[in-house]
């Protein structure tokens, strides 16, 4: 519809410039044409007299003529249509005020274009009858071309339409079945070009991103249900087992003091186990998701902190700080929960006689964190997998954790733009290290530490 009418606009246009062009230079041609036989009549009207100059015959059609005689009174051939009267501005031509005067006039059937031209003492005049056939016959010309470029540009305009169109249908069509079967593994086909192409490229970039989610999602739940059986089962047969005691009234008897401390402690130790794991289940599936803003932060005060809530949680574990001012731009309740978790995981390994070694330095444009143990290390075949969720090397399967604390270090590391490695420490244990992008400090900061440099040297 847009492009017929169009196509009618413009046709419409050009007909109406057309017409005023062609109907301009028929009646400039027409006027040429009555001077020119105008001035031939005239000159043999003052050769002969205009009351006796011999008048051509009337031809049948075309051209007309007549002579204005000093009187006001006209000759005209005989045969010949009546003209219309004698108008004033001509009678004056005739009468010697103007040279020549150019007019249209109208009788009751037809329109006439009438030049006047002085004579002697008179006048002859040369009409012509407006003939509008031409232009008529270009507007009926006009009207059918146009007819047809309309129907034909609507044909057309509704087949390109369909064709560009059709990628978009089946891209709706589509959307409209992963809506419905939530099925994301088929693919929309590639195809079409320029902006719906790129448009279908995003969708299925979409769709993958979406697979991947799924995906994530179904792993992590799986190994959640695997990872909290253990231990539910294990606090069920405890708890099952003081139940079935104190109903019997025996659990003083059949238990002594030292089972039934052990027992509890055994309760409790679970208790916080399932706490644990819930807690880092529920920070890993929020993945990236969080109400935390990013800020400009002095990262060693984030490594103090979760030091400080390490040996409160621990307080066997000893931990040694080395630890130098760089600023980083992050979320800092992740970074400390990053760091915590490093602590932590080292402090399971580290000898109670071996504290756990925090190092942080500016190193190039990255602040370098590292945290190493003086226990085994960590074998070759377990280095790639460090860092999975749920994943546990065999010689760490008697100490408590989830396997979860390094997956949440990998996902905090990444959502700011760092990278987290693993390697064998100089005390022959692990060293994990991690290495984030480093930020310029706030301006008072720095012209503080400038100054400081100056005093120094």
């Amino acid at each position: 519809m847009i492009a017929a009418t169009a196509i009618a606009v413009s046709v419409f246009v050009a007909f109406q410039v057309a017409s005023e062009l062609l109907d301009w230079s028929l009646q400039d041609s027409a006027e040429n044409q009555l001077r020119a036989d105008s001035r031939v009549l005239a000159a043999d009207a003052e050769h002969a007299g205009v009351a006796r100059v011999q008048l051509p015959p009337y031809p049948g059609s075309g051209r007309l003529v007549r002579v204005i005689l000093p009187d006001g009174s006209t000759r005209v051939p005989a045969g010949q249509p009546a003209l219309p009267p004698v108008s004033e501005q001509a009678g004056r031509v005739a009468q010697g005020a103007s040279a020549d005067l150019m007019e249209s006039g109208d009788s009751d059937e037809d329109g006439y274009l009438i030049y006047t031209l002085r004579a002697g003492d008179g006048a002859v005049q040369v009409a012509r009858v407006a003939d509008d056939s031409p232009i008529n016959q270009f507007g009926f010309g006009m009207l059918l071309i146009g007819l047809f470029c309309v129907v034909g540009g609507a044909l057309v305009g509704r087949t390109v339409a369909r064709t560009a169109l059709a990628p978009i249908d089946r891209l709706t069509a589509a959307a409209v079945r992963v809506a419905r079967t939530r099925d994301l593994d088929a693919d929309i086909p590639d195809e079409g070009g320029g902006e719906i192409r790129r448009l279908i490229q995003s969708i299925n970039a979409m769709l993958a991103a979406l697979r991947d989610s799924r995906r994530a999602q179904r792993l992590l739940a799986e190994d959640a249900a695997h990872e909290l059986k253990t231990p539910l089962t294990s606090l069920r047969l405890n708890i099952e087992l003081l139940v079935r005691l104190d109903r019997r009234g025996t659990l003083d008897t059949a238990l002594s003091a030292e089972s039934r401390t052990r027992l509890i402690n055994d309760l409790g130790t679970q208790v916080a186990e399932l706490s644990t794991l819930a807690a880092e289940l529920t920070d890993l599936a929020r993945g990236d998701v969080s109400d935390e803003s990013t800020e400009l932060l002095d990262l060693a005060d984030v490594v103090v902190a979760a030091a400080a809530q390490a040996h409160s949680r621990v307080p066997d574990v000893e931990v040694a700080l080395d630890v130098t001012s760089v600023w980083v731009s992050g979320r800092p309740a992740a970074l400390q929960r990053a760091v915590l978790n490093l602590i932590d995981n080292a402090g399971k390994w580290s000898p109670a006689d071996q504290p756990v070694q925090v190092r942080l330095r500016a190193e190039g444009g990255s602040a370098v964190l590292e945290v190493d143990d003086a226990g085994p290390g960590i074998d070759a075949v377990d280095v790639p997998r460090v860092f999975d969720r749920f994943y546990r090397a065999d010689s760490a399967r008697a100490l408590p954790g989830s396997g979860l604390g390094l997956s949440i270090v990998q996902r905090v590391v990444d959502a700011h733009g760092g990278r987290a490695t693993v390697a064998r420490s100089a005390r022959g244990g692990a060293l994990l290290r991690v290495d984030l992008p480093a930020a310029a400090p706030p301006a008072p900061i720095a012209r503080r530490a400038a100054g400081e440099g100056t005093a120094a040297r």
